[in-house]
């Protein structure tokens, strides 16, 4: 309430000259909300040392930013699911910049825990076996023709905007099964 008073009492130059303050920082991160979302895709996948039944993959991300605002960031997490079921997270504390109309690569470990992989080889073996009759025909289906649905939900933290979040989703080409004949 005194910092008000303080305000007021003074001369309205000094006002004036706050209010311009302002109101030109709202301007400039105006800019910032609203623009068009980051592109993100993956570059890479490699394997590394896991612990236990876990796997463990570097992941590489290529982040583009089409927008007029470079976007900092401090931390990112990514959340991966396949045939819509939870299979892999991970997190990195890796800081940069995407810079504007700009790109840049990410890199994040990501671990698949053991029970995880085997409900997905369960599921994608039932789907090839059953068909696509049962229940969850779309995704059976998606499955006994090699596509497997997939969405990856990541997170870049900080930031003068805070987090900024991307999803990508598509689906990931498995190598044709042969059937041998009797």
């Amino acid at each position: 309430m005194s910092f008000l008073r303080a305000l007021l009492s003074r001369r309205p130059a000094r006002l004036a000259a706050i209010l311009a303050v302002v109101t030109l920082t709202l301007n400039g991160c105006a800019g910032l909300f609203g623009g068009d979302p980051l592109r993100v895709n993956v570059a890479g996948i490699e394997p590394v040392d896991g612990q236990g039944l876990e796997m463990r993959f570097n992941v590489k991300l290529r982040v583009q930013n089409p927008n007029e605002s470079a976007v900092n960031f401090d931390g990112v997490s990514l959340d991966l699911e396949l045939n819509g079921k939870p299979f892999a997270s991970g997190v990195s504390d890796q800081s940069g910049t995407v810079p504007r109309f700009g790109e840049t690569v990410v890199n994040v470990p990501l671990t698949v825990p053991a029970f995880a992989a085997v409900r997905q080889a369960f599921a994608f073996a039932g789907a090839v076996q059953a068909g696509a009759v049962q229940a969850g025909a779309v995704q059976a289906g998606a499955v006994q023709s090699g596509q497997i649905p997939y969405i990856l939900r990541g997170k870049l933290a900080g930031g003068l905007t805070g987090t900024t979040r991307f999803v990508n989703q598509g689906t990931l080409s498995l190598p044709a099964l042969g059937m041998a004949s009797p």
